[in-house]
């Protein structure tokens, strides 16, 4: 079981796991809820799901260290 969770948290972008550390919420309640929401509302928290880790993503190309964009 703790070897298929860390793949798909190695290949589903992190988002559970970040929700889960920043707002202090078990990550399994998190995966849950974006479960039983995409079921209830016929998928439309997997756009969100999405978005989340674009924002993810785009933070962390942005954090690094001496990056060309805003050092001259």
């Amino acid at each position: 079981m703790k070897r298929i969770q860390n793949f798909f948290e190695s290949k589903a972008f992190g988002v559970c796991t970040k929700l889960g550390e920043k707002l202090r919420i078990p990550t399994s309640s998190i995966r849950i809820f974006f479960i039983y929401a995409s079921f209830l509302t016929f998928g439309s928290p997997v756009i969100l799901y999405l978005a989340l880790a674009f924002t993810l993503n785009f933070r962390k190309w942005f954090r690094r260290r001496y990056n060309r964009v805003w050092y001259y």
